[in-house]
């Protein structure tokens, strides 16, 4: 099977996107402070070991850890990981749940490991931070 990565245009798109339908905070604008670190988290996707759903939570821990927007880091690696693993004919199983915004707050904060993400984008279950 070959595996269809994001690029670095559709996930500046993507964040565009996120920051048009969700507004967090009044400031919330499209600005991107580094392509650099989309394409690191792009290359340690593509690098990583094992299946979809291991590559899907490499890309969301350094999408969400690297800060490479403005605004709607998180929000932008939530869209980006579900859409690289729906492109991949895969499930994701997380629930559209704002409540899940302390876990993606959590793996910024370092306090996931990435088999816990890719138990969460599997199998939809994760430990409360």
């Amino acid at each position: 099977m070959v595996v269809v990565y994001p690029s670095l245009e559709e996930i500046e798109e993507s964040n565009i996107l996120m920051l048009s339908m969700i507004k967090v905070k009044r400031a919330d604008s499209h600005s991107v402070l580094s392509r650099t670190k989309i394409r690191d988290a792009i290359s340690a996707c593509e690098s990583a070991e094992g299946d979809v759903y291991a590559k899907a939570a490499v890309l969301m821990a350094r999408m969400v850890s690297a800060h490479a927007f403005a605004s709607g880091n998180r929000r932008t690696a939530f869209i980006v990981s579900k859409s690289f693993v729906l492109k991949n004919g895969e499930r994701f199983m997380i629930a559209d749940d704002p409540a899940y915004a302390k876990v993606m707050q959590g793996i910024r904060e370092g306090k996931y490991a990435v088999d816990e993400i890719t138990e969460w984008i599997k199998n939809g279950k994760i430990r409360q931070p």
